[in-house]
C-alpha cells in the first residue's frame, strides 16, 4: 500500500511580531507572530530545504518523481520542479509537475503521487511552499506566514499508509488572484464559510467517513486546514470531533502558509505520531480533499534532519514593519547609484547548472583532495585532468574569515562575507544569509542553504549561501 516514507518541513529564521502591525496601523491585531521568508528566499528555495530535511540522507537518485505545489510560483511560464530536483541533484530520468492556482494544490500533488506510486514508480518526492502576499493593513497581512512542508510517497518503509482518499469539488469564489492582482482578494466572509469551507469540508469528511465505516471518535489527529484559526475549531467540533484531536494549526507561530499550511501541519502530527494512530489530512480550496493516513511501526525509526519544533525555537522576531516591506517588495525604495545587474546567460546557466543548482565541485582522484569550484589542476598534489564530481551541499563548514561590507547594495545590509572551509577539504568565498553580523566569528560552524541570489531581466538566479547551524 502507498504511503508516506519520509517527511520534512522547513520554515524560515526571520517572524514578524504581529504587535508591529498594530504599531504601524494603530489598529488591533491578532497574537502571535508569523514566518517571513528572506529577501532571497522565495516559494522555490524554500521547497528545497524542505526537501533537503525530508531526505536526510534518502538518495534523490532514487526518486522516480518531484512534484511542486504553491499558488506563489517564481515565473507564470516556466516549471519551478525541475529547478528543485537539479538542486536536490535528482536524476534527469524523473517526473516533473507543478501544482498551483490553489490552496489544494498541496493534497492534489500528493494524491497525484500516489496515483504514480501504485502505477509502478518507485517513490515520489512531494514538496509544497508558498508566500502569500497580504496587502498592508489588511487581513491577510496579519493571517499569511511562509512556510514548507515536503512528503515522500512510496511502498516501501511507509511511515503511514494512505487507507483512503476522497474529492469534493466545488466551483466556489472564495479568495482568488487574477493574473494581474498582486495581492489575495476574497468574498464577504460569511459566503465563503457558509456556502463554501464548512459544507465542502463538511462533504468530504461525510464521504470519507461513510466509505470507511468511520467517526471522528476513530481518528486520533484531525489536520484540518481553515481561514482562520476560529473557523479550524468550529467545523471540527461541528463535526463531532474534540478539541484535543485537532492538530495545531500553527496560526500563531507560523501563519496560514498557503498551498503548504495542510502539509506542514502533516509533518508537525507525524512527528508525535504513534503506530497504529489514525490522521485524516483535510484541506479546502474550490472544494475539499479528505486523505486517511494509518502510521505503521516504521514511524519510530525515521527523523528529518530537522524538525517543525527545532525551527519553530530557531528564530528572529526582532524585524520591524519597515523591513518587512521591504523584503516583500510593497515599498518604493530609491534604487542604489549603481548599474543595474545584467540578466544572466541561459547559457552559462545551462553548462554551469550542475555547480551552481546541485552545488558540485570537483575532488582530485590523485591525492583525494575537494575544492570548489571545480578545478582542472589539483590545487594540492597539481594534477591535471583527474578530477571527480564531488557534491558540497550537506558537508558541514567553517569561517576562515570574513568581512561585513555597509557599502554594498543590500536589502538586509550590512552584507557579510565568508570565506568557508569545508570538512575534509575545499574553500569558497560566499555570502551568508540569516546570520547576526556581530555574532559572525572566525571558526564559527556553517551550513549551505539555497537562495536566490538576485533577478534581472525576468530571470531568477539561484546559488548557494553560507547560514549559522539552526
Amino acid at each position: 500500500m502507498a504511503g508516506i516514507t519520509a517527511y520534512g518541513a522547513y520554515i524560515p529564521f526571520n517572524r514578524l511580531e504581529r504587535r508591529r502591525l498594530t504599531e504601524a496601523f494603530d489598529e488591533p491585531a491578532l497574537p502571535g507572530e508569523k514566518a517571513v521568508a528572506n529577501y532571497d528566499e522565495d516559494s522555490v528555495t524554500m521547497a528545497v530545504e524542505a526537501a533537503r530535511n525530508c531526505l536526510n540522507g534518502l538518495p534523490p537518485g532514487g526518486l522516480d518523481g518531484v512534484y511542486f505545489a504553491t499558488t506563489t510560483p517564481p515565473y507564470r511560464e516556466k516549471q519551478s520542479a525541475t529547478t528543485i530536483g537539479a538542486a536536490l541533484d535528482a536524476p534527469e530520468l524523473v517526473r516533473t509537475a507543478d501544482f498551483t492556482s490553489t490552496l489544494r494544490a498541496g493534497s492534489a500533488a500528493l494524491l497525484a503521487a500516489a496515483d504514480t506510486v501504485n502505477s509502478g514508480a518507485r517513490s515520489v518526492l512531494v514538496t509544497a511552499a508558498d508566500c502569500r502576499p497580504g496587502a498592508a493593513g489588511g487581513q491577510f497581512e496579519q493571517l499569511f506566514g511562509d512556510a514548507a512542508a515536503a512528503l515522500v510517497i512510496g511502498k516501501e518503509n511507509v511511515l503511514a499508509e494512505i487507507e483512503d482518499s476522497c474529492t469534493v469539488a466545488g466551483d466556489v469564489i472564495t479568495q482568488w488572484r487574477e493574473a494581474e492582482d498582486r495581492y489575495v482578494r476574497t468574498w464577504e466572509e460569511r459566503f465563503v464559510i457558509n456556502r463554501g469551507y464548512t459544507p465542502l469540508v463538511a462533504g468530504a469528511l461525510t464521504a470519507i467517513a461513510g466509505r470507511n465505516g468511520i467517526s471522528p471518535r476513530d481518528i486520533d489527529r484531525l489536520v484540518l486546514s481553515a481561514p482562520s484559526p476560529r473557523y479550524q475549531t468550529a467545523a471540527a467540533l461541528s463535526l463531532g470531533f474534540q478539541k484535543q484531536q485537532i492538530q495545531d494549526g500553527l496560526f500563531d507561530t507560523v501563519g496560514i502558509a498557503g498551498a503548504a499550511h495542510a502539509p506542514l501541519m502533516l509533518t508537525a502530527a507525524l512527528e508525535r505520531a504513534e503506530p497504529g494512530e489514525r490522521i485524516l489530512l483535510v484541506t479546502f480550496g474550490e472544494g475539499a480533499d479528505a486523505i486517511l493516513f494509518r502510521v505503521t511501526e516504521k514511524i519510530k525509526q525515521f527523523h528529518p534532519r530537522r524538525n517543525t519544533t527545532a525551527y519553530l525555537q530557531s528564530r528572529k522576531n526582532s524585524m520591524n514593519y519597515q523591513t518587512y516591506l521591504r523584503w516583500k517588495n510593497m515599498l518604493d525604495f530609491e534604487p542604489p547609484r549603481r548599474p543595474d545587474p545584467d540578466r544572466p546567460s541561459a547559457p552559462a546557466m545551462w553548462r554551469n547548472a550542475k555547480n551552481n543548482l546541485a552545488f558540485y565541485g570537483s575532488r582530485c582522484n590523485n591525492c583525494g583532495t575537494p575544492q570548489i569550484p571545480a578545478q582542472r589542476v589539483c590545487v594540492h598534489c597539481r594534477t591535471k585532468d583527474q578530477m571527480s564530481p564531488y557534491r558540497f551541499a550537506g558537508i558541514a563548514a567553517r569561517i576562515a574569515t570574513y568581512t561585513i561590507d555597509y557599502l554594498t547594495f543590500s536589502q538586509d545590509p550590512p552584507t557579510v562575507f565568508a570565506v568557508i572551509d569545508f570538512a575534509g577539504g575545499g574553500r569558497l568565498l560566499c555570502e551568508m544569509t540569516d546570520c547576526d553580523p556581530a555574532a559572525v566569528a572566525i571558526g564559527m560552524e556553517v551550513e549551505m542553504t539555497f537562495r536566490r541570489l538576485f533577478k534581472a531581466g525576468g530571470i531568477h538566479n539561484y546559488y548557494w549561501k553560507a547560514m549559522p547551524g539552526r
